[in-house]
């Protein structure tokens, strides 16, 4: 992993999180099918943030890191109806919906920047 890139970092470990949850909800929980629609939008942020920093040009960064905001927002959708269905326990609902509102603001925060550039 490329050291100092904190979006970069943030999102890999968040993807981590992600899968580890996933292993935990289909082997605990029995739960197949909301945990793989959140291993796809949670490890897809970090996926497109590493493409995003491997891009050929401004437009395709700035569209590489469009994509991995909006995985941001349809898993904390997910994560919120797992908590609300009781599948996800509140305390590691939480904590896994503060990691990924914080990746969602600083993506928001570099989009806004590129966006008065571009």
């Amino acid at each position: 992993m490329k050291e100092g890139n904190f979006v970069l970092e943030k999102s890999y470990a968040f993807a981590l999180r992600v899968v580890k949850l996933y292993g935990y909800l289909q082997k605990d929980k029995k739960e197949y099918q909301l945990s793989k629609q959140l291993v796809r939008c949670g490890t897809s942020i970090g996926a497109n943030v590493e493409e995003a920093v491997g891009a050929s040009s401004r437009r395709d960064f700035k569209a590489k890191l469009d994509i991995a905001h909006k995985e941001t927002r349809e898993t904390i959708f997910w994560l919120r109806l797992l908590q609300d269905s009781n599948l996800l326990e509140s305390k590691i609902a939480t904590s896994l919906l503060y990691d990924c509102e914080e990746l969602r603001r600083l993506l928001t925060a570099i989009l806004n920047t590129l966006k008065k550039t571009l």
